[in-house]
């Protein structure tokens, strides 16, 4: 998958940038960025993004990224990890793209990442269509699985948005969450 695949992935659940400022989101679980960077490019100059992960050398990369692509776009680096509370403000939406499967007890992530959205907030997620996983993907969720998920965590209204094959585990997805 590339840019562009990641864009496709997000697109859907990304609102059109309207006035001075495009919306407040997260990604959590980041890594080194490849969503991150996809967010940045659909909220654009006037969007901020709160990138989270555990590993302080892969948000430097992603920062040294974002910073050649998309310059004007805000993005704060928190070294933190998201099954943990976080301090973040209220936002718009928060995005995690192939970091749940990590992630045993998926119910109190789940909660504390809808309790951190404004109301009308949404939640993309990104993940393998399965719910067998292995070493690299120890625990994806299926679509039919996330939406037994989402609906568990409080989110009135689970809607698939894209699919990619993915020689990895066969087909990736993205879904929105509200």
């Amino acid at each position: 998958m590339d840019h562009d695949d990641h864009v496709s992935l997000l697109r859907g659940g990304v609102p059109e940038a309207r006035g001075a400022h495009a919306g407040l989101w997260a990604d959590l679980g980041s890594g080194t960025g490849a969503f991150t960077l996809a967010l940045a490019d659909l909220l654009g100059p006037t969007g901020e993004i709160y990138s989270v992960d555990r590993d302080r050398r892969a948000l430097q990369r992603q920062q040294d990224v974002l910073r050649a692509r998309f310059p004007a776009t805000t993005v704060h680096y928190l070294t933190a990890d998201f099954t943990q509370p976080l301090a973040l403000p209220p936002l718009d939406g928060i995005v995690m793209a192939n970091s749940l499967h990590f992630v045993r007890d998926k119910a109190p992530v789940l909660s504390a990442a809808r309790a951190l959205l404004q109301p009308g907030g949404r939640l993309l997620l990104v993940e393998y269509n399965t719910d067998r996983g292995n070493p690299f993907v120890p625990r994806p969720l299926s679509y039919a699985s996330w939406e037994v998920a989402a609906r568990r965590a409080g989110f009135a209204e689970t809607r698939l948005l894209a699919t990619r094959p993915s020689r990895f585990l066969r087909e990736i997805y993205s879904a929105i969450s509200v």
